[in-house]
């Protein structure tokens, strides 16, 4: 069988289980989330998350660049590193990483043969947990040194939660998936310090006053250690001598420790606040590494669709904001790196998405919505998203495909200097970006 085929069998055979991130929220909300298939499975593997040491971060936004830093570094330090991610955005291999590089199509089809005869014995498991296991075992067998897992919902029930790591991370956290994680930020919080293990340092990005509380809560109640970003790690922007556009300077420190100067090549000031926890992550880890494999690996991290500047003429922005506290961000960016332009939004949402605060959070900047829809079941009808945008008083179109979409900003844009942006949807950024791979 050659490799396209058996890669396709792959995902079929993957997809032939039950998908959660391709349900509606009214489904997902039902969901029978549990750690015990997981833990059946990965004892019949061998525990192969065992083999190695972990860093885990959970976080409503953030967590993604978060861990992307802590294996840029660990990399630059010498160690073999796998990155365990979720979603991807155009190759289901995105999602396990080494050293950088994402696994092979050949290698995820062996990966799924080796493990189908355990997962036929554990009924019920989902395509996350089972992707999840096989992360866990491609990381065992390819003898990573380290491994940074990034978990994929909530955190105390997610399927990543069955390994004892090095740090526990927690980026910020805000409302989002409110059916599955509950509608106040003590119950997010809840589910998201899960991932806190009895005796394991945690570490948490800057959190508003009902979150920070339980994660304190929680830490106390496991002994463990909680370093907090903003109080026992402190950081600051310091100004560039090179094009904004071009990334950020930040010294990060702990007090009565010197400072640490690094070059991010990520845009935004959340990005700053994702690089200084990823820098306690690594401080609080034990996992010896120096300041100076801090600096390379944070100037060499790569996390795409994140405030992505893929083109400067025309001004083309990828981004994954897709709620109301990252739109707000998403906003505040934009009024600092281009503070005069308004923008021509290329806009798919989920249908659990509040799209009304969403748009309320950004509307200042914008000169017009182009409402499409990616191929996702999950994607809420355009009629729909053009109906609250209406409501927001915001100049919408609907064009389909994303494809044409694209194309119809890049003409607006030659006309009134609007800047492209495509957020809202991680699926439907990352049709725009192929889309945008595609005319270049």
């Amino acid at each position: 069988m050659d490799t396209d085929t058996a890669f396709n069998h792959a995902l079929d055979y993957l997809y032939s289980f039950v998908d959660y991130s391709l349900k509606h929220a009214s489904e997902l909300a039902k969901a029978d989330f549990n750690l015990d298939r997981m833990r059946a499975l990965m004892a019949a593997l061998g525990n192969p998350q065992e083999a190695y040491p972990t860093i885990h971060v959970a976080g409503t936004k953030g967590k993604g660049s978060t861990s992307a830093f802590c294996a840029s570094a660990l990399k630059a330090a010498g160690y073999r590193t796998g990155l365990y991610t979720s979603p991807h955005l155009q190759d289901f291999c995105e999602r396990i990483q080494i050293d950088g590089e994402q696994i092979s199509h050949a290698e995820l089809a062996e990966l799924v043969e080796l493990v189908k005869p355990e997962v036929a014995k554990i009924p019920a498991l989902t395509t996350f947990e089972i992707t999840t296991a096989l992360g866990f075992l491609c990381f065992a067998r390819r003898k990573v040194d380290v491994a940074v897992i990034e978990v994929g919902l909530g955190g105390r029930l997610d399927a990543t939660n069955v390994i004892t790591p090095r740090v526990s991370v927690i980026t910020s956290l805000s409302y989002d998936h409110t059916a599955v994680l509950g509608d106040t930020l003590t119950l997010i919080a809840g589910e998201k310090a899960g991932i806190i293990k009895t005796g394991v340092p945690a570490v948490s990005s800057p959190q508003k006053p009902e979150a920070l509380a339980v994660l304190e809560k929680v830490s106390a109640e496991r002994c463990a250690p909680l370093t907090l970003v903003g109080l026992d790690v402190l950081y600051q922007k310091r100004e560039a001598g090179f094009s904004k556009l071009d990334g950020q300077l930040l010294d990060v420190w702990m007090p009565g420790l010197p400072h640490l100067q690094l070059y991010i090549p990520l845009l935004g000031s959340y990005q700053l606040e994702n690089a200084a926890t990823a820098y306690a992550a690594l401080k609080v880890s034990g996992i010896s590494l120096s300041d100076w494999a801090i600096h390379m690996g944070f100037a060499e991290v790569r996390w795409p669709c994140r405030f992505e500047i893929v083109s400067e003429t025309p001004t083309v922005i990828l981004d994954s904001a897709h709620n109301k506290d990252s739109f707000e961000k998403l906003a505040q960016t934009l009024e600092e790196y281009f503070p005069a332009r308004k923008v021509t939004l290329i806009l798919g949402v989920s249908e659990d998405k509040l799209l009304a605060d969403m748009l309320t959070a950004i509307a200042p900047k914008i000169a017009r919505v182009l409402v499409s829809r990616a191929d996702h079941p999950r994607a809420l009808e355009p009629e729909k998203i053009v109906e609250t945008a209406k409501k927001a008083g915001v100049e919408t179109e609907i064009v389909v495909p994303v494809e044409s979409a694209l194309k119809r900003a890049l003409d607006l844009s030659k006309k009134d200097d609007s800047i492209v942006l495509s957020a809202g949807s991680m699926f439907v950024t990352a049709e725009v970006k192929t889309a945008w791979n595609n005319l270049k």
